[in-house]
């Protein structure tokens, strides 16, 4: 973009994934500033409460540096309780004082919604988004709900005939009638994984191998969620792919993860000390190439804007590659993929975060003329 606007960075938040929210946030507040634009920091609580973070301390958290930690460099959620209201000028929305009628703090003309799991990343503060008339960051309601559900996303991919691997879900209240839970996976070989439908951040999964207690992979699940999937294990490679774009959409390089124990957990992912991320993977081009067109057809089944990142399992011994999930949200960590497999793609942090506001002022502009923007005023 060639013109600087005001930003509104949304981070924090109600899931279990708001510390990696708060470290997204930074980065990406960061790559904001160093482009130009305004930044305004919003925390949202774990309770839900909005509180725009004071200048002074969103300055010294930038200049920073980095620790060693991806999870440790990170925004925080203090200052003054606000809410966001209709601006004062289409397609802005004021930041105002929660308990002080007509007191403004800012008026912003782009939020950029760096808020990961549910009540953030699953269509619900992008409804808040649409109704303020306000150009955001990301993906829309509707894409955002189907990435965020495990479940959705996987009828949504099957019916585009994207491969995803056997797989089954169920609720709570099936669960509890069942006579046991393995008659609830009938047909899927282990090792198992075992899933909230709508978690990120590998937050409630379960590997179930030979022996282990399937019955408590899915209570552990179902402290998160209320409905649960089980995909079947495939021995293979991680492989990660990022989507930019609006209506002409673009597939970067391809990146690796390469895990231990198995598969790639929350701890490595935030906790770890090495970097387990290898871009670009070492792969033949063929199979280089089916990736980025799976991500591209994986991104426009669920409807995708703007940005996702689109996760594989490769079975070398096959040559079978199948489409684990999309993220919406990526993170946004000095040690995240997204941005790392864009850079090998030639496209730098700063301008990546640049890129992402001119779509997201794009698609408002692209609105429909029956389409009130503010319509909740």
């Amino acid at each position: 973009m060639s013109t600087p606007v005001r930003i509104g960075v949304l981070f924090g938040g109600p899931s279990a994934e708001h510390d990696v929210s708060c470290a997204s946030a930074l980065g990406v507040a960061r790559a904001l500033a160093d482009a130009g634009h305004r930044v305004v920091a919003i925390g949202v609580t774990r309770t839900g409460t909005f509180r725009l973070v004071p200048d002074a301390v969103l300055a010294e958290l930038r200049a920073g540096g980095g620790a060693g930690r991806a999870i440790d460099d990170r925004l925080t959620v203090t200052g003054p309780a606000v809410e966001l209201r209709v601006g004062n000028r289409p397609g802005t929305a004021l930041v105002a004082a929660a308990n002080a009628p007509g007191a403004v703090h800012a008026e912003v003309d782009v939020v950029f919604p760096v808020l990961h799991g549910p009540y953030g990343e699953d269509g619900v503060v992008q409804g808040l988004l649409e109704s303020l008339g306000v150009p955001y960051v990301g993906c829309g309601i509707l894409a955002s709900a189907v990435g965020m559900d495990k479940v959705a996303m996987k009828r949504a991919l099957r019916a585009e005939g994207v491969p995803t691997t056997p797989h089954v879900s169920f609720d709570a209240h099936t669960y509890r009638a069942a006579d046991g839970p393995e008659k609830l996976v009938l047909g899927l070989r282990r090792p198992l994984f075992v899933k909230p439908a709508r978690m990120g951040s590998s937050i409630g999964i379960s590997r179930v191998t030979e022996g282990d207690d399937l019955g408590a992979a899915v209570e552990e699940a179902l402290r998160h969620d209320t409905v649960v999937l089980v995909e079947q294990g495939v021995t293979g490679r991680e492989l990660e792919c990022g989507v930019l774009g609006g209506w002409r959409p673009e597939a970067s390089a391809v990146g690796e993860v390469r895990v231990a124990g198995g598969w790639f957990d929350y701890r490595q992912k935030y906790y770890g000390d090495d970097d387990p991320m290898v871009v670009p993977a070492p792969l033949p081009d063929e199979v280089t190439e089916r990736v980025r067109e799976l991500s591209l057809r994986a991104f426009a089944a669920i409807g995708g804007w703007g940005l996702a990142r689109v996760d594989f399992l490769y079975d070398e011994a096959s040559g079978d590659l199948y489409v684990n999930e999309l993220n919406t949200m990526p993170g946004f960590t000095a040690h995240s993929m997204y941005p790392k497999v864009w850079a090998e793609s030639g496209v730098d942090y700063r301008e990546l975060v640049d890129r992402l506001v001119g779509l997201a002022l794009a698609r408002h502009a692209e609105r429909p003329a029956g389409v009130r923007p503010g319509a909740l005023r």
